[in-house]
């Protein structure tokens, strides 16, 4: 039986935790303010699951957590050409060994495809 994503995405969290790195849960949420209109909280869309930085240098990372076929949004996609542009840690991970070989390696867009 596949794994729901919350639960890889906790198992990342666990494992690159346990690997000498602080990570963040990027939440994000919408409300309906009295007057009607939507109000959305957190970061733009698109943005990475996780972020967060390796303790051996500060060098941040942003992964994107998905299922075993899960598939990155139009703007995921364009998130990670802004990540690639500049050369930043990320990727996507469907299980917490993707997640540190991300890291650990310095990947730059794993689990993307060019």
């Amino acid at each position: 039986m596949a794994q729901p994503e919350h639960v890889i995405q906790n198992k990342i969290r666990l494992a690159l935790s346990a690997n000498q790195c602080t990570v963040f849960r990027i939440n994000v949420g919408k409300l309906r303010l009295p007057d009607g209109t939507l109000f959305q909280t957190g970061v733009p869309r698109g943005y990475s699951d996780l972020s967060g930085f390796r303790w051996s240098d500060g060098k941040a990372f942003f992964i994107e957590v998905k299922t075993q076929t899960g598939r990155p949004r139009k703007d995921q996609i364009q998130f990670h050409h802004m990540l690639t542009s500049h050369g930043i840690v990320h990727g996507i991970a469907r299980s917490p060994e993707d997640a540190i070989k991300i890291v650990k390696e310095g990947l730059i867009g794993y689990g993307f495809k060019q």
